[in-house]
């Protein structure tokens, strides 16, 4: 064991413990349970936001895909990217002007239906629990490697603290130590970036050069086609990052954290900045464990590049740095997902759904805090058996269920008049479904060779991610529904067009 390490994991344990003692104190409201009250700042909440969304898979699992297939593990830095541009100027300000809680309060504002509503939730719930699988399979990677824990061991000690950090600390907690992760995080690649790029001179050109020789891929390694062989593969893969995050619903809550849709823009630009800075770091964590780590040295999914890197370059004290915080995101993301989950349940299904909205604040935060247990029971039995799969490739698929179950119906309630109630359930359970049903027909799950995938046998889909088929299903279930359905629901379209652009309502 790791002394050094095992010491910094417990420092960032207990200063995320003494975190959620103090949000305790302020988390007596589902207001506050879900929201933190909407008292973040904008750059409060862009931390968060970046903290939420730089994940395992964007530290563990870019920088291996880097590693192990060149330019083509850069994709998923750039469809990250780019996705926000969609976020800022499609999504966040009509969400945060139309929703309280959740991203199904922003649909029921239009389509007030106890299915509509029921159907979000399930969406809601599927894709986080499709997320966190991701971030406990890197967690178990780390802890294993670093503790000498086994991997079930691991997966249940970050099972345990992510619950403990929502039921007793809310949004409040899971915000402040998704603040202090980002901050944690930068520090760490920024710190690893800089001592790549002085290995070789600080020169890009020649960084470029010599990696053309450092791996096996040879010149192979700076171009297109080392994972993604087939045309159709790169596309859905973007598709699905590009679109996916305006549907993430751990993502679309954090704009209900702040005081109104300005302040939610300007959480969305800062988290831009933060985040695109990261991702331009994750070049020189993939070139570097590719050059001084080596495939070899790596799991064969490669989750481990970037702390085995920190110790190939710093020794064993900024490897136990860079593992520890690699550990605090993990457990930032896992508790942003849990809530998410647990809020979607609780606010949507139980207050809405069951109880028709009569259910009480006392008893909506007591559902809320058990769905927050069942929540982190389902991913952690998940999780136990992906253990072999690469974490980015598993956030990706999250991405491909929500750009084709959520986005969709979001897009046309804000912007489609003659959009209705049979559209939005239409759209978000085929959209919701289809990319299940994808992927569990992909060469992700089966593969000839065992041990390769999750089952042995041949794939019946040809393509890892569902997202070219998936996401246009979701937007064409969403049209023919409303078009087959002779029910009108656009008496309130002049309404929510106005305060979903203005936060006003509709004078006339």
């Amino acid at each position: 064991m790791n002394v050094t390490a095992f010491l910094l994991f417990l420092v960032i344990v207990l200063l995320t413990l003494v975190i959620t003692f103090y949000a305790s104190k302020k988390t007596n409201t589902t207001s506050e349970f879900y929201t933190a009250g909407g008292g973040l700042t904008g750059w409060q909440n862009g931390l968060a936001i970046a903290g939420d969304y730089m994940s395992a898979a964007s530290f563990l699992g870019i920088a291996g895909m880097i590693a192990l297939s060149g330019f083509d593990g850069f994709f998923y830095s750039i469809g990250f990217l780019v996705a926000y541009l969609v976020v800022l100027y499609l999504v966040a300000e009509p969400l945060r002007n139309l929703g309280k809680y959740t991203m199904a309060d922003m649909i029921a504002a239009r389509f007030d239906n106890k299915k509509v509503r029921g159907v979000a939730a399930l969406n809601s719930i599927a894709i986080s629990i499709f997320y966190m699988i991701a971030q406990l399979v890197g967690a178990g990677a780390l802890i294993k490697l670093l503790l000498g824990l086994d991997y079930t061991t691991s997966v249940l000690i970050v099972g345990a603290l992510m619950t403990i950090y929502v039921v007793f600390g809310g949004m409040t907690a899971t915000s402040w130590v998704q603040i202090v992760k980002a901050v944690l995080l930068m520090i760490g690649t920024f710190i690893i970036s800089m001592m790549v790029f002085a290995k070789f001179d600080f020169n890009l050109l020649k960084m470029f050069e010599q990696m053309k020789l450092a791996t096996p891929l040879g010149e192979q390694f700076l171009n297109p086609g080392n994972k993604f062989k087939v045309g159709l593969d790169t596309i859905s893969l973007n598709l699905a990052l590009v679109l996916g995050t305006a549907g993430l619903p751990h993502i679309l809550i954090r704009f209900f954290t702040v005081k109104d849709a300005t302040t939610a823009r300007k959480s969305v630009v800062y988290a831009t900045w933060i985040i695109g800075v990261f991702y331009v770091m994750t070049i020189f964590l993939g070139f570097g464990a590719a050059a001084f780590v080596g495939a070899g040295n790596m799991d064969p999914a490669g989750n481990m590049g970037a702390p085995l890197l920190a110790q190939a370059l710093g020794g064993n004290f900024l490897f136990a740095f860079v593992s520890a915080v690699a550990f605090a995101t993990i457990l930032a993301v896992v508790a942003g997902l849990v809530l998410t989950a647990a809020s979607a349940f609780a606010h949507d299904f139980y207050g809405h759904v069951l109880r028709q909205g009569k259910a009480t604040e006392k008893e909506q935060m007591k559902m809320a805090k058990w769905a927050s247990v069942g929540v982190s029971i389902v991913s952690i039995l998940l999780a136990l058996f992906a253990q072999n799969l690469n974490v980015a490739f598993l956030v990706a698929l999250a991405f491909a269920v929500a750009a084709s179950a959520n986005l969709p119906v979001i897009l046309f309630t804000i912007f489609w008049k003659r959009f209705n109630t049979a559209g939005a359930i239409s759209g978000m359970l085929v959209g919701l479904f289809s990319a299940l049903i994808l992927v569990a027909l992909s060469p992700n799950v089966w593969n000839p060779v065992a041990g390769k995938a999750i089952l042995v046998g041949e794939a019946l889909f040809p393509l890892p991610n569902p997202g070219i088929v998936s996401i246009p299903l979701g937007f064409l279930a969403a049209w023919i529904g409303t078009l087959l359905s002779s029910s009108r629901d656009d008496k309130k379209y002049d309404e929510i067009l106005v305060k979903a652009n203005t936060g006003m309502k509709d004078s006339a």
